[in-house]
């Protein structure tokens, strides 16, 4: 049983991967949506309707055997007017979802689309280009690369990032570090893990903006104190930031 998650613009993709999934002897459940189908469910929904456990998505969810999400946006910016804090509340519901759908087989992609290469100041041509040439590539080999890199990381129990305005220390002993060699994401390419929570000592400083609850967030800095923020501030979007730093 496979969910293939999918927006009208990711169609093909999503057309093409029904027929492999039926090929493997699987049966597929098709769910479209987008980032406007959602403002609407924001913009009609009460507080006490986004704190309802979705019964039918928990069915689905407990049901299903594996989920292929295809990110394809239509609308990036669709829920930039929304209160952060509604849409915390609504993630907060669907936890317990969420924990049972990545306990599952799960792969998420990318599928190009205009709004995306427009993100990337890039033609549609290019951003193709980025993204398959990120994507279809010798992963078996890849993934020796990323798992020495891996290694590496794991005979240490600390490390310390130090680059413009950043100093950031933190333990990871006893942490588990994850190779991520293109068998959930993809693009993949990641080596990662989370640092014992108190450690996290120093600031940084992020020059790459990103997008945060349909918004863009840009020049971030954070001051932690035994893991936890003291001190932030944003060049754009700091309310959204604040947000989301004071949120459990």
């Amino acid at each position: 049983m496979v969910a293939i998650v999918a927006s009208p613009l990711s169609h093909d993709l999503a057309v093409a991967v029904t027929r492999e999934v039926a090929k493997a002897g699987g049966v597929p459940l098709a769910l479209m949506g987008s980032e406007e189908i959602m403002r609407a469910f924001f913009d009609g929904a009460d507080d006490e309707t986004l704190a309802i456990e979705p019964a039918h998505t928990r069915a689905a969810t407990e049901k299903c055997d594996a989920f292929i999400f295809i990110r394809s946006p239509m609308n990036i910016k669709a829920m930039a007017n929304v209160d952060p804090k509604r849409i915390i509340l609504y993630s907060k519901t669907n936890q317990e979802i969420q924990a049972i759908r990545l306990s599952k087989k799960w792969c998420l992609t990318v599928h190009p689309c205009l709004t995306l290469a427009q993100q990337a100041n890039m033609s549609m041509d290019e951003y193709q280009d980025f993204v398959y040439g990120a994507t279809l590539i010798d992963w078996e080999e890849e993934s020796k690369n990323l798992f020495l890199m891996k290694e590496h990381l794991e005979r240490h129990s600390d490390i310390r990032y130090v680059g413009p305005e950043t100093d950031l220390y933190a333990k990871t002993e006893g942490r588990i570090w994850i190779a991520s060699d293109g068998k959930r994401n993809l693009p993949s390419g990641e080596v990662f893990t989370a640092p014992i929570e108190d450690s996290v000592e120093g600031k940084i400083y992020f020059d790459i903006p990103f997008l945060q609850q349909g918004k863009v967030i840009e020049g971030v800095r954070l001051t932690f104190e035994k893991g936890e923020v003291v001190d932030f501030s944003a060049e754009k979007s700091e309310g959204t930031l604040k947000t989301i730093i004071e949120t459990d």
